[in-house]
């Protein structure tokens, strides 16, 4: 089994990406779709010890929490070093059951994925990208998305350039959706019959 890495910069179309690649019939572990799931779980009692005051009704509230967090970013890594071990069980679990399966394929969409080292977690590296411009003009439109949040969310994520640079391969998703889905497919068919070394060595 081929376990892709998908990530790239908030903005950068990896849920367009994702969702191409599960028309091909390719699962996908959706990092922020978890870390949702913990907020409203496994995650809120030690949240709620770390940051108290930031959940209520056994969810985590986020508004509360980002607004502790704008105010000392530092805080950050420590809100990390919480949520990550979880995704973390997570997608060994996701993993496993696609081994079972006996699937050839398996997606991981990490927005952080370079920033936690996670390259060496998987066989090849799949880096969403458009330009600066087409970035902020989708996330400035996102609903208590301002200038202020996307320039401090920028600030944690590796620029785009450096992603490029590492990736193993590129899809543009500057352009129409349909351009973005014929380069999703071209890429599973360059990948698909390849053999995968990632699961047997870090996740079985």
């Amino acid at each position: 089994m081929v376990i892709l890495g998908l990530t790239g910069s908030i903005g950068m179309g990896k849920s367009a990406a994702a969702r191409r690649f599960q028309h091909n019939g390719i699962a996908v572990f959706d990092a922020d779709a978890v870390v949702h799931a913990l907020y409203e779980g496994e995650a809120v009692p030690p949240i709620e010890r770390a940051f108290p005051g930031t959940t209520c009704k056994s969810v985590v509230d986020r508004e509360k929490l980002s607004k502790i967090l704008i105010a000392d970013p530092t805080r950050f890594s420590e809100l990390e070093g919480i949520v990550h071990p979880l995704v973390r069980a997570k997608e060994a679990e996701f993993l496993r059951t696609q081994a079972a399966l006996g699937v050839d394929m398996a997606v991981l969409e990490i927005p952080l994925l370079f920033e936690t080292g996670f390259e060496a977690m998987v066989d090849a590296v799949v880096v969403v990208s458009a330009p600066a411009d087409v970035q902020a003009e989708r996330v400035l439109a996102r609903p208590s998305m301002t200038p202020q949040k996307l320039a401090q969310l920028l600030a944690r994520q590796l620029p785009d350039d450096e992603k490029r640079r590492l990736a193993d391969y590129i899809v543009d998703t500057g352009g129409t959706i349909t351009q973005t889905d014929e380069q999703i497919d071209r890429l599973i068919a360059t990948v698909r019959g390849r053999p995968g070394l990632a699961f047997t060595r870090h996740w079985q």
